[in-house]
């Protein structure tokens, strides 16, 4: 193997990137090479899971017999609080929520706790059947839901602390990236936007025909081609080799592939085209002894359905009711400069049906009129226009903007059903009359207040990103993923990136 990457043509190999520092001592690559913040990253979330155990059971068994404690009858719960922090530990290691595959993204490292909850009760409630013991009933109804919740909340804060460390450039994986170029410069673009995800692309192998054309990709140095991919994934110092969708690399070649990363315990990660649009909708079905991928289609219709308006409307009018005072003070704010406060404007919604959503209103009086004499200044690509400092802005309705707080009157468009939580941007008519075909998928799905365009860069998004990302909503929603979605924009409004 030894430094062997040749290719032909301006190419750069592994071994001239070392010559010129991008393997050595100082060079983006030999950075790639080291990855020592995981040990000390999972010691701490072991010394955390074992501080809420500790914490948890202690405070407990003070609370329920703290002026009990010197008699007999509590000293085996004093023993067991000495012991639920181990078998603690002990249950969220077996459910692997200490894998490194989840540390700083997704949900899976918390589902995993929250798994090591339910058994560490059952087994609490059988182990004192088993031995005779008669556990106090309030004790194990309170002590391990409450330590699930405390780690769940300490995994949350160092988890956020893990990507302030990435956003400064630290805490990341080196990746290795296999693929057509065109492909591979979207993903680089998608990793360098989403830096939290911790992944940095230190070199790209592209097939034969086009490694020998290209020097670097979005900056990144072009290793060799497909077939040189482990090889450069260990002489680049990567420790993940990511493979987009191509036809070269099929379940032989990617078998192959496998095999070689397995020696140097490299991870394998897959982007198959399908998964941007059906991933949480497909499953692996053996036919005929071949694995086969099963597409179910999206659910539009039923009691997910019913259960997503409901969820809508009431959390809706639960949120008008809270904020109606903030609602007064922002109504003073807006007429104080001039004009109403509300802004009514007509907005297509599920199945192209138009409504009236409501905003606080941000522009002078008549800033429609203007719209067309600062088209020339559009600068967003598509259909949309935006304008980074519009000269039809109040002061006042910049820093709504800012915020998205112009957006609260949008709740009382959900309780009146014409539009959810969660779901696309409800677009204006003269947008929906350039739609193509594939982009009206975004109206099988009423509008949202907030979505995955929300949380994901706003206005920041081109107009082809924003229309994947709300077409990957539609395809894969659920309440699940709304809730998360609720959840990530607080940050995105606070840091209020995006927003103009």
């Amino acid at each position: 193997m030894g430094g062997v990457l040749v290719a032909t043509g301006g190419t750069e190999t592994v071994q001239d990137l070392g010559a010129a520092g991008g393997v050595g001592t100082d060079g983006p690559l030999a950075r790639a090479r080291e990855r020592p913040w995981t040990r000390p990253y999972l010691a701490g979330l072991v010394a955390l899971d074992l501080c809420a155990a500790s914490g948890v059971a202690f405070g407990v068994t003070l609370a329920r017999f703290g002026d009990t404690l010197r008699e007999p009858q509590t000293l085996p719960y004093l023993h067991l609080s000495l012991l639920l922090p181990v078998v603690w530990v002990v249950f969220v290691w077996l459910a692997g929520g200490y894998e490194r595959r989840f540390l700083g993204v997704g949900t899976e490292e918390y589902r995993r706790i929250a798994v090591s909850g339910v058994f560490l009760a059952a087994s609490a409630t059988i182990g004192a059947y088993a031995v005779a013991f008669d556990l106090s009933r309030g004790y194990a109804l309170v002590v391990p839901p409450l330590i699930a919740a405390v780690s769940l909340a300490l995994h949350y804060a160092r988890r956020k602390a893990l990507h302030r460390r990435r956003r400064s450039g630290r805490c990341m994986s080196g990746v290795v990236v296999v693929g057509y170029r065109s492909a591979a410069r979207d993903l680089i673009h998608r990793f360098r936007g989403e830096v939290y995800h911790g992944m940095r692309v230190v070199g790209v192998c592209l097939p034969e025909t086009e490694a020998a054309e290209w020097e670097r990709v979005e900056g990144c140095p072009v290793l060799g081609s497909f077939t040189e991919a482990a090889e450069a994934a260990e002489l680049a110092g990567a420790d993940t080799v990511a493979v987009l969708a191509c036809p070269e690399m099929d379940g032989v070649e990617l078998r192959r592939l496998a095999w070689r990363l397995e020696k140097s315990r490299t991870d394998l990660i897959v982007a198959s085209a399908l998964m941007e649009v059906a991933g949480p909708r497909t499953s692996i079905r053996p036919v005929a002894g071949l694995p086969l991928l099963h597409v179910e289609h999206p659910e539009l219709a039923g009691g997910r359905r019913v259960m997503k308006g409901f969820f809508d409307r009431c959390a809706a009018a639960l949120a008008l009711a809270v904020l109606s005072p903030f609602f007064l003070v922002l109504t003073v704010l807006i007429r104080a400069e001039g004009g109403p406060a509300l802004f009514a404007q007509t907005r297509v919604g599920r199945g192209g049906a138009e409504f009236t959503l409501y905003k606080f209103r941000t522009m002078v009086v008549g800033a429609d009129a203007l719209k067309e004499t600062l088209r020339p200044r559009n600068e967003h690509d598509g259909v949309l226009f935006k304008m980074r400092r519009d000269p039809r802005v109040t002061p006042v309705g910049a820093w709504l903007r800012r915020y998205s707080l112009d957006e609260l009157p949008q709740l009382v468009n959900v309780v009146r059903g014409e539009m959810s939580l969660v779901g696309p941007r409800p677009p204006l008519p003269e947008e929906v009359a350039q739609y193509g075909h594939d982009v009206r998928r975004r109206l099988v799905v009423k509008p949202g207040m907030t979505g995955l365009w929300q949380v994901s860069g706003r206005s920041d998004l081109s107009w082809e990103e924003s229309v994947r990302l709300d077409l990957r909503y539609v395809e894969n929603w659920s309440l699940t993923l709304d809730i998360q979605i609720l959840w990530k924009t607080w940050s995105a409004v606070i840091r209020g990136a995006g927003a103009y």
